[in-house]
Parts: C-alpha cells; sequence; structure tokens
C-alpha cells in the first residue's frame, strides 16, 4: 500500500496499527515518489558483552598470503 504523506500525517495511528497486525508494509511518498516504508518492529538480536564480536581462535594466525603482499613476494 502507498499513501502520500499528507495521508500518512494524518493517519499515522491507523497505518501503524494496520502494519503491526500483519498488514503489509505502507509505502510513504511524497509527491508521488516513495520516501520510506512504515514496517513493523523488530527485535534487535543480542549483542555480546560490551559490544565486542567474539574472535575466532585463528585470528592471530599467519596468513601466508597477505604475509607475501606486505613483504613483496607473491
Amino acid at each position: 500500500m502507498q499513501v502520500n504523506m499528507l495521508e500518512a500525517k494524518t493517519n499515522l495511528s491507523k497505518l501503524a496499527a494496520f502494519v503491526a497486525d500483519g498488514g503489509e508494509k505502507v509505502v510513504i511518498a511524497k509527491a508521488g515518489t516513495p520516501l520510506v516504508d512504515l514496517v513493523p518492529h523488530q527485535e534487535a538480536k543480542a549483542r555480546t558483552p560490551a559490544g565486542y564480536d567474539v574472535i575466532m581462535d585463528e585470528f592471530d594466525q599467519a596468513d601466508d598470503v597477505i604475509a607475501a603482499l606486505f613483504e613483496g613476494r607473491e
């Protein structure tokens, strides 16, 4: 469904309820050009402590290809 900006402003609560209740996404357009999508909220994935990603055990192992590039041998 696509609505113009004025209609979206006027009916935001109804459009949000429609989308949240399993309706299709709503495309909000300005002068007929799609601008933004109104979609249901999705919970973010849980992050690791302090926001750091897990570092794999192999991270510190030497990579011969990269070492060769740094040393000028291909």
